[in-house]
């Protein structure tokens, strides 16, 4: 493999909109894109990925590799990342509406090259070959050089009335002893026109979450500008920080960890992710090492927990989203049956929406996001951004429904920024 030093250069969104013209002058596939906080880093950025539909066992299912041997000009910083697969898996249940979603169940690509930014501002080039980085990168590094194309989405909201009905379902789900909790989701529609690489960089750079991703392809594009860590494993330790508990930015934090009904539905969750990871951990390694934390994101506050895990060198990533996906925060308690009375409740496929993206590396392992805060764009230029919230017994339709528009609203206020 082959590490070089790039240096300082432009902001992850800048240098993207400049791959992205590189890769339209050379007429090759479009980068990929990991913005936030990544493996160590601020952006690790595939700068021309070809994607296309994969089976859903397929996704995120490599190979690590035992040896880490580079060629390179200077010392690199940890953790070298080098390549890997970069794409998405949708939330795998379907209404009995018999809708289904307008994006593939699965999708993505394999990059043998990355460009990382470390968490010092130095980006580096990383490859699983001897290659090294072409001059056109480079330059798209140290001197991005490329306008902000315009945008347009027009959103429609969810249905309130079909909100409520579900929240209400939920309500009465509860009080029969059927679940704890679950978690009710709706959809924004939009009609875009534009590019939607450049919608995810004027995004990324106004909201700044946590979990950014981007991938394009054929089969339409997803911009996830996600908060929520569904899964990191590195080795054979795993990691998850399941978000539960939501109050507008504007409010006092504090009133967050005072809520009954909040603590209680990220406790649930907690619960929820232990039992998950137990079911290949080895037995005493999963620990809660951080409960009930107040962090802010793109317009709200949000109590966030962790859980860790050790698990068998011999677990394949397929074994791992077996015991965990669909994520447990979108999910409910028990998980089996909120999951089927779910897709009795909610009339529109969820999509990519409440699934992952994310990246697989054979140096570095894998990091997934859920999929939350994420605009699915078709190829006929339809969007979708789907929203929801955790219903317990104390949970009032109407706070529910306003929810879900404070975690919308990060995205709904964007607009596209004018031309340099």
């Amino acid at each position: 493999m082959r590490v070089e030093r790039l240096g300082g250069g432009g902001t992850p969104a800048a240098v993207l909109r400049a791959l992205a013209r590189v890769s339209t002058n050379r007429g090759v596939p479009l980068p990929a894109a990991l913005i936030g906080d990544w493996f160590g880093s601020r952006a690790v950025i595939a700068p021309s990925v070809t994607t296309g539909p994969v089976t859903p066992g397929a996704a995120f299912d490599i190979t690590p590799w035992a040896t880490r041997d580079a060629t390179d000009d200077a010392d690199a910083t940890a953790p070298v990342v080098g390549g890997g697969w970069i794409g998405f898996r949708s939330y795998p249940d379907l209404p009995t509406s018999g809708r289904t979603p307008a994006l593939p169940e699965s999708a993505g690509g394999w990059t043998d090259s990355v460009l990382r930014l470390d968490a010092d501002n130095c980006w580096w080039y990383e490859s699983l070959t001897n290659t090294s980085c072409p001059e056109h990168w480079v330059t798209a590094v140290t001197a991005p050089d490329a306008d902000r194309a315009p945008w347009h989405v027009e959103w429609t909201p969810p249905d309130r009335a079909a909100h409520r009905a579900g929240v209400r379902q939920c309500l009465d789900a509860i009080a029969e002893g059927e679940v704890y909790q679950a978690c009710v989701c709706g959809q924004f529609t939009g009609a875009f026109d534009g590019d939607p690489l450049h919608f995810f960089a004027d995004a990324a750079d106004a909201t700044q979450p946590a979990r950014a991703a981007f991938v394009h392809g054929e089969w339409g594009a997803v911009a996830s500008l996600s908060p929520e860590l569904f899964l990191a494993r590195h080795g054979n330790q795993v990691t998850s920080s399941p978000i539960k508990g939501t109050l507008s930015i504007d409010a006092d934090p504090n009133e967050l960890r005072a809520s009954v009904k909040d603590v209680a539905e990220n406790v649930m969750i907690v619960d929820l992710v232990r039992n998950d990871l137990g079911h290949l951990a080895v037995p005493g390694t999963v620990t809660v090492t951080d409960l009930l934390g107040v962090h802010p994101a793109p317009g709200v506050w949000h109590l966030v927990s962790t859980v860790t895990a050790t698990v068998p060198p011999e677990t394949g990533t397929p074994a791992l989203f077996d015991a965990s996906f669909p994520p447990a925060s979108v999910t409910g308690c028990p998980k089996h049956r909120a999951r089927q009375l779910l897709s009795m409740w909610e009339p529109n496929p969820r999509g990519v929406y409440c699934g992952t993206v994310g990246f697989a590396s054979p140096l570095a392992g894998t990091e997934l996001n859920v999929a939350i805060r994420t605009v699915e764009f078709d190829s006929r230029g339809n969007a979708t951004l789907g929203v929801g919230g955790g219903i317990t017994i104390d949970s009032d339709p109407d706070a529910e429904w306003q929810e879900c528009l404070d975690k919308a609203s990060s995205i709904l206020a964007l607009r596209s920024a004018p031309r340099h």
